[in-house]
């Protein structure tokens, strides 16, 4: 998808020249794919301590080598 927006141009150098891209669209791009990657971890670690999960890991290992 194309689309124009307005960034800063110390920003915009400040970005490329951390991510090291050439383009400002490469950068943009890692950029966003990192921001969203940290969204997600930040998703899972809110889970913490509300997922019920038993400790039954040995038990289930001794169903397994049965079957």
């Amino acid at each position: 998808m194309r689309t124009t927006i307005t960034i800063d141009d110390n920003l915009a150098n400040e970005l490329m020249h951390t991510t090291q891209k050439k383009s400002i669209t490469e950068a943009i791009r890692t950029a966003l794919d990192s921001y969203l990657t940290d969204l997600r971890k930040q998703k899972i670690l809110a889970l913490r301590g509300q997922v019920q999960m038993e400790d039954n890991w040995q038990q289930l290992r001794q169903l397994d080598t049965k079957s």
